[in-house]
């Protein structure tokens, strides 16, 4: 089946041959500001207009003539695929990819030549608002992810638009709020996943975000959009601003963003800072010469009509499949047999009228929406039985009826199919969660089920993580769904009847209490500034290196098979690059998938770092007793953390351990391996300490040089006294003072004879 031809007013725009020779000032300025909410401006004859979709999930382009200027109530069908929250849980940048390629088609055929998608900001909150549409608590994993997406979209010549650059983790006062974060975490964990996709897929365009950075905002940020994004990683794309980010035309295209959307008729300000003096011309000739490259490449492949409704509806289902976390599964309860003689109760209104995105720029209208109840029914056989009851209101108020109903069909039956989530209008984007409780009435309605059933399933809908802590002895399996698209409902029926085994893995922690959430205390700030103040210790890097028990842990996902890891071989194959290699078998009576994750790790008294990180992964599909060999390689960026002295990242020399397993607390192998560092010394100055001095392989020997080996200071270098380690501590020129000879006049010296080595 092939989507019907498009609405006449999708036009497609025709070719053109770019050029922005002999143009006037005022049209290179018009060209750095759209010509309506979802099209950048043209020069006739001389750049054509490009339209720009929301994604990042599905394609939302608006109705011509809709009631609200986002076409936020009224958009074109299109296929609703799985949030980034559920396809992220797939850990497959090979499935991510197709879903990508499935977007550009249907951006194809509705006239869009840009998606706006996808976002990769790092999970900080549980309570993060927008959290069904970004990936993990992990940049590695949000980067592998994100690339596989654009590099999808933009095989077919659709453009990807990464956002939300950057720091942009909640949605409370998002338009002004100041993110205040150290510059080593930002390096560590809120930029890579841009990094990692900029260097390796080359998106077209980039969207930066309204917030501040540290009391800049984001879109007249230098440092960010010019320093960071195209003098140190490479990209040669254009950045957009996101829908109403820029507080200042001026400031922001001199300080690398390319172009506003929507417009906001304020071209002339471009014009006038030129003539002024206030703006470099040659600014303005940039910033458009990216637009006209956007449209050259925007322009590189053919476009479709239409697509396949049915395949793209498949897919979609394939990605809810390969999405959901099967947490628990107490005396193989799942899968049930659908040829068995059974009663099975499917409780929960989520089952027959199902929650499958989120609110905000990202809804979509679906080409049609499959719930699990008709699935069931679809798929179970004659000896099966099934019973439905509402159990609870979507809008969460009590209904004593509906419970009892509810509760009698669980007392009848063999076992009872509970599904539980979050209401639409609980988490979407514009504003954050304040609980990661469920609705009281669902937990209240588990509670009265759990005293007449003895075989409970809770299937979960949720675009954030909710906590299970206070219901889940309650039941004997938990399958997380999250939102899983327009075809989740015929997904999660495939993985409750053991059509198929879940494969998906968390991609977050979810943790035993809102408390335990490292940004707990800072989440989300107030007075216009949100701190970061547990810096790199996000998610699985703050409970690993704490050891701080939680619900699941990051990567934690059961399949109805299970899996041995043997014959781990780490060694280096080059100076600070290593390959890391081990077996993984299916030892159970099932063909499944396993995620086999690759981390490294650092062991210390005293932590400096996060206990360990993610830095690959690979999910294998076997059959029973099959076996396979899983490859990685690390390279010295995977063991180095970023100097805020030096302005570069930094490789210490020592030993580390490499780990292999199927979740952060899940390790099955491990080999210690060894670094040389990266070579580089640290340059010494006044205020270096006696102990920097001393260590220093060119210091050291100046120092014992100038002031003699019998010096009492030179002593401070040896033993383990209070008082010399107190002496190793104090800055060189500290010591000027102190009556043994080391003037001010010999520390200058000093710095000069070591500089000069």
């Amino acid at each position: 089946m092939t989507q019907p031809p498009r609405p006449a007013d999708l036009d497609v725009p025709s070719q053109e041959n770019p050029s922005l020779e002999d143009l006037s000032l005022e049209d290179r300025a018009s060209l750095t500001s759209g010509s309506g909410t979802w099209r950048t401006t043209a020069v006739p004859g001389t750049v054509r207009s490009l339209t720009l979709a929301d994604g990042p999930h599905g394609i939302r382009r608006q109705v011509k003539g809709s009631g609200d200027a986002l076409g936020l109530t009224n958009s074109v069908p299109a296929t609703c695929f799985p949030p980034a929250v559920a396809l992220g849980s797939s850990w497959d940048a090979g499935l991510a990819r197709r879903v990508g390629e499935a977007l550009a088609r249907e951006a194809s055929a509705l006239g869009a030549d840009v998606v706006l998608g996808p976002g990769v900001n790092i999970k900080r909150s549980p309570l993060c608002g927008r959290n069904f549409e970004y990936f993990s608590e992990d940049p590695h994993l949000s980067g592998v992810m994100g690339a596989a997406v654009v590099t999808g979209i933009q095989s077919l010549g659709i453009g990807a638009c990464v956002k939300h650059f950057a720091v942009n983790n909640q949605e409370t006062d998002r338009m002004r709020v100041s993110a205040d974060v150290d510059e080593r975490t930002l390096r560590e964990i809120y930029l890579p996943a841009f990094e990692h996709i900029v260097r390796e897929a080359r998106p077209y365009t980039i969207m930066c975000s309204y917030n501040k950075i540290n009391g800049v905002h984001a879109g007249e940020s230098h440092w960010l959009l010019t320093e960071v994004l195209r003098e140190q990683w490479g990209f040669d794309g254009l950045v957009v601003s996101d829908w109403g980010a820029v507080n200042d035309r001026v400031a922001s295209l001199a300080a690398g963003l390319d172009l506003e959307m929507p417009p906001t008729g304020t071209d002339q300000e471009i014009v006038d800072a030129v003539r002024a003096g206030r703006l470099d011309e040659a600014v303005v000739t940039r910033a458009a010469g990216r637009l006209r490259t956007l449209t050259e490449r925007a322009g590189t492949a053919g476009r479709f009509e239409d697509w396949d409704v049915d395949a793209h509806h498949d897919l979609a289902r394939e990605a809810a499949r390969g999405s959901a976390v099967l947490l628990k599964n107490e005396g193989g309860v799942l899968p049930l047999d659908p040829g068995a003689r059974q009663r099975v109760a499917v409780i929960g209104e989520l089952a027959r009228t199902p929650r499958y995105q989120g609110h905000g720029s990202s809804h979509v209208v679906p080409t049609r929406l499959d719930n699990t109840w008709d699935a069931l029914n679809a798929a179970a056989g004659q000896d099966t039985t099934l019973t439905f009851a509402a159990g609870y209101r979507l809008d969460g108020t009590a209904d004593a009826d509906l419970e009892r109903e509810a509760t009698a069909a669980a007392g009848a039956a063999d076992v009872a199919l509970v599904f539980l989530g979050l209401p639409d209008d609980a988490e979407s984007e514009g504003f954050d969660r304040t609980t990661l409780d469920l609705p009281a009435v669902q937990a209240d309605l588990l509670r009265q089920i759990g005293w007449v059933c003895s075989k409970i399933v809770v299937v979960l809908a949720n675009g954030g993580v909710v906590s299970v802590a206070e219901w889940q002895d309650s039941a004997a399996a938990i399958l997380e769904g999250w939102l899983p698209g327009q075809a989740g409902g015929s997904a999660i029926a495939d993985l409750l009847l053991g059509a198929y085994s879940p494969s998906g893995r968390l991609t977050e922690t979810i943790p035993n209490r809102l408390a335990d959430v490292s940004s707990h205390l800072h989440f989300p700030g107030a007075d216009g500034h949100v701190s970061y103040g547990e810096g790199r210790y996000v998610g699985y890097r703050y409970h690993d290196t704490l050891g701080i028990d939680v619900a699941y842990p990051f990567g934690h996902g059961l399949s109805y098979t299970r899996f041995r890891y043997t014959g781990l071989d780490a060694r280096e194959t080059g100076t600070n690059e290593w390959s890391v290699e081990a077996t993984v078998t299916n030892v159970g009576e099932r063909t499944a998938h396993e995620v086999v994750q690759l981390y490294v790790a650092f062991d210390e008294d005293l932590p400096t770092r996060p206990r360990h990180e993610l830095r690959g992964f690979a999910k294998v599909e076997l059959e029973p007793g099959a076996g396979t060999r899983v490859r990685f390689t690390l390279t010295g960026r995977d063991i180095a953390q970023w100097s805020v002295a030096r302005g570069d990242w930094k490789i210490d020399p020592g030993r580390f351990t490499v780990e292999v397993g199927a979740s952060s607390r899940d390790i099955r192998l491990r080999a210690e391996l060894a670094t040389p560092g990266d070579g580089h010394t640290a340059a010494l100055g006044r205020m270096s300490t006696l102990g920097e001095w001393l260590d220093h392989p060119v210091g050291g020997r100046v120092l014992k040089e100038r002031l003699g080996t019998g010096s009492g200071l030179i002593g401070a270098g040896q033993g383990s006294s209070t008082l010399l380690a107190l002496a190793r501590g104090i800055p060189l020129a500290k010591f000027s003072t102190f009556g043994i000879g080391l003037t001010g006049d010999v520390v200058d010296e000093l710095v000069a004879a070591v500089q000069e080595s």
